[in-house]
């Protein structure tokens, strides 16, 4: 129990949960700082044989004019990697990246994700800040080696994260906090993108890995000491912030099964539908977070400061619409005009129906600059939709295996960051317009095909071999179909296969926190 003096203390910071929803937000603008570092760099690190085009760039022409004399070819790089080289080096992080989610999501859900996230971003902190040496010293099989290594820690981020949200966000919440979490992604790709240019300009290019290790270092030492696994074990929380999540957030998630359920979880429907889900997703953000900085350089020959500046435009975009729609899904549901499943599925649909088409649309702008950084911006833009669509949806499924389900979804994901940037080296060795349209057909083709999947197969309802058997039986006051408040839901909006669902109280329900 909290002395007078620690709960008034307590009671003059912000709420626990939003302080860990801050952390884990910078957690995930870290790891994607981390991570989009050589997707920057990249461009000034090799050497570029391009021809010049001298032609006027519109009419019938298969690639783009330079419109500057300072906008010629850079040749400048030290490494003469080719297009399938460079495919290989960036996906390299992804095989490390798909290999730790299941090790990384269970040792989270059994132990708690605080130390097994913050380990996870401290190796590739480090070797982040190795990152120059390496590739001075030991060539481009070393540099696939680190990217690996860099990987490995990343893998357990999502998971981990999903463990303690799992066990901090109540319902009613999780769109916002779990959305302003997640969101974290797109701020570290902006901020990666948009201070890469005047890093490389100034220092060179070896100063992003400096940097952004150093910063990962610095979120380490914060983390550690500012968050904690579980409320229960957060020493200067107060007894009102405690109490409520006691009693906003499900009490099967004390009531975990000895042994995991691992036929009931690979039967799971619902858990197959959100694989499709972020494989659709994770395809088309994975093509475009990885090269489109190569698409502004070897296709629209924007020199290093205007294409950091404009490939996180985009970024920014998608901040502010994911952001935006988890807002209006917490509302959607206080209000309850729709069900969980529903809203999960229709902001997963505007995630993939708007990017589809916009990416097509972006291949045939040509060479007109303006345009081709709007089409793009409104892809990526409303990609940010996902996020209180398929993003969060794991948490619905399961709260006990919350790290589990994320280490499946988004570990099966990740092979799409291996697959797209070495087909992308394979399929636009040329730097032509007509080849990187192939690529956005592509990445439409499935984004539309997954979205049908997850429309059919995906649930927001909590999954029965989540809890403890005797837990669902009616003596025990939480059968499924009941509110958190132990009140009948009212009447939902819901597809043909859907069945009624766990709905928050309404805003005069809700206890203070």
């Amino acid at each position: 129990m909290m002395s007078p003096s620690a709960n008034i203390i307590s009671r003059a910071w912000l709420p626990k949960r939003y302080i860990l929803a801050f952390m884990g937000f910078l957690a995930l603008s870290n790891a994607y700082a981390m991570r989009v570092c050589l997707s920057i760099a990249i461009v000034e690190m090799v050497t570029y044989k391009s021809q010049r085009n001298t032609t006027a760039g519109t009419g019938d022409s298969d690639t783009c004019p330079f419109y500057d004399e300072l906008e010629k070819p850079f040749t400048g790089g030290t490494y003469d990697w080719s297009e399938e080289i460079q495919g290989i080096v960036l996906g390299a992080f992804f095989w490390g990246y798909a290999i730790t989610h299941l090790p990384g999501g269970r040792i989270a859900d059994i132990y708690g994700g605080k130390y097994v996230l913050a380990i996870g971003l401290l190796i590739t902190a480090f070797f982040t800040l190795l990152t120059p040496v390496v590739a001075e010293k030991g060539g481009v099989t070393w540099m696939i080696v680190i990217r690996l290594v860099e990987g490995l820690g990343e893998g357990i981020t999502y998971p981990a994260l999903n463990t303690v949200l799992a066990k901090w966000i109540p319902v009613c919440e999780k769109g916002r906090l779990g959305t302003l979490v997640f969101s974290g992604a797109q701020m570290g790709t902006i901020i990666g993108t948009a201070l890469g240019g005047p890093l490389i300009t100034k220092w060179g290019w070896e100063s992003v890995f400096y940097f952004f290790g150093v910063v990962g270092i610095l979120w380490f030492i914060a983390w550690c000491t500012l968050c904690y696994s579980t409320p229960q074990s957060h020493p200067w929380i107060s007894t009102e912030e405690l109490a409520y999540l006691e009693k906003e957030i499900p009490a099967q998630t004390k009531k975990q099964r000895k042994q995991t359920p691992w036929k009931e979880i690979a039967k799971s429907i619902p858990l197959w539908g959100l694989v499709c889900g972020q494989v659709g997703h994770d395809w088309g953000f994975y093509t475009l977070v990885t090269d489109l900085p190569k698409y502004m350089k070897d296709i629209l020959h924007f020199n290093i400061k205007q294409n950091a500046a404009l490939s996180s435009v985009p970024h920014i975009v998608m901040w502010f619409v994911a952001i935006f729609s988890g807002w209006i899904a917490d509302w959607i549901l206080i209000k309850r005009y729709l069900s969980v499943t529903t809203v999960r599925k229709l902001f997963t649909t505007i995630g993939s129906i708007g990017p589809a088409i916009f990416l097509v649309a972006a291949s045939y702008a040509g060479c007109n600059r303006k345009t081709v950084v709007v089409l793009f911006t409104l892809a990526m833009g409303l990609m940010g939709a996902y996020y209180p669509g398929v993003k969060i949806n794991a948490l619905d499924l399961s709260s006990n295996y919350a790290g589990l389900l994320m280490a499946i979804s988004n570990g099966i994901g990740a092979i799409t960051g291996i697959i797209t940037p070495f087909l992308i080296g394979e399929i636009a060795a040329n730097h032509s317009i007509t080849e990187w349209r192939t690529i956005f057909f592509i990445s439409t083709a499935v984004f539309l095909v997954t979205n049908v999947i997850y429309l059919y197969m995906a649930s927001g309802e909590e999954q029965p071999w989540n809890r403890l058997q005797n837990d669902l039986s009616p003596e025990n006051g939480e059968k499924s179909d009941t509110t958190l408040d132990g009140s009948q839901p009212e009447i939902s909006i819901t597809t043909s296969n859907e069945k009624s669902e766990n709905l928050p109280p309404s805003n005069n329900d809700q206890p203070k926190g």
